[in-house]
């Protein structure tokens, strides 16, 4: 496979940054094979604006968003530079409201920690639209295709299923949900296929989805990442965690 341009990764919980898991092996794994981009646009399920928003800060602070985690969490920093110069870029292609002080959330920095330890690839945060459908942010993908070039990747992390109500302390290594194993076989079947029109009706078409996905912000990235890749995905990394929590990866070459 060529070197793809543009990945979607499910980053689970914040320990993923802590725990050594199938998913977390992966990803450093991944971040060791792939070219070393010179910056990534990273685009998360946890920040969440009305409208489509890119951070523009040139030392991105690290954002410790969840609680009731050990303290060890707490004290990792991942010291990533931003790129305002391709924050700026991102603004004119697309319209997104540039957003000076906007740091890196758990949903970037735990993963970016894996795959690149040394915190020398500049990271750019990109928001999810409240207000967008899965169509609208398939189309802002498509719109942040041309910066994709001279060393630029887009990174879009979220969870390929997130139903934090069907988790209830299960250990991790408990055999997965039924209904989490049809919702990503369908996932990765449509993304395999470049089917636009199946995955942003995904609410409709595909088993499970409401259970999968009580609300939709987690996989917003993923539609991202299939508008930026403009055709066929590739499916890198299949595992669940928990029973519930599917740690599924997706890369296209655009």
């Amino acid at each position: 496979m060529n070197a793809p341009k543009t990945l979607f990764l499910s980053h689970g919980s914040p320990m993923i940054a802590l725990e050594a898991s199938s998913a977390s092996r992966f990803l450093a794994e991944l971040g060791q094979t792939l070219p070393r981009p010179r910056a990534v646009l990273a685009v998360s399920a946890h920040w969440q604006t009305e409208s489509f928003a890119v951070g523009g800060a040139s030392n991105p602070r690290t954002i410790h968003d969840f609680f009731g985690f050990p303290p060890p969490l707490y004290d990792m920093r991942y010291p990533a530079s931003g790129d305002p110069e391709l924050a700026a870029q991102v603004m004119a292609q697309t319209g997104a409201e540039l957003v000076a002080g906007r740091g890196l959330d758990h949903g970037i920095w735990t993963v970016a920690r894996l795959m690149w330890p040394d915190a020398d690839v500049a990271v750019v945060p990109v928001s999810v639209s409240r207000r967008g459908d899965p169509a609208e942010h398939w189309d802002f993908g498509r719109a942040l295709a041309p910066l994709l070039d001279d060393g630029v990747m887009l990174m879009a992390t979220g969870c390929a299923t997130h139903n934090l109500q069907a988790y209830s302390g299960q250990p991790r290594d408990v055999p997965a949900e039924d209904r989490v194993l049809a919702f990503t076989d369908w996932l990765s079947e449509k993304v395999r296929a470049g089917d636009r029109q199946a995955l942003v009706d995904y609410r409709r078409q595909a088993p499970h989805a409401a259970w999968n996905h009580p609300s939709d912000e987690h996989l917003m990235p993923l539609f991202v990442a299939a508008g930026a890749g403009c055709g066929k995905g590739r499916s890198l990394h299949h595992s669940v965690e928990h029973g519930v929590i599917a740690m599924d990866a997706f890369a296209w070459v655009n």
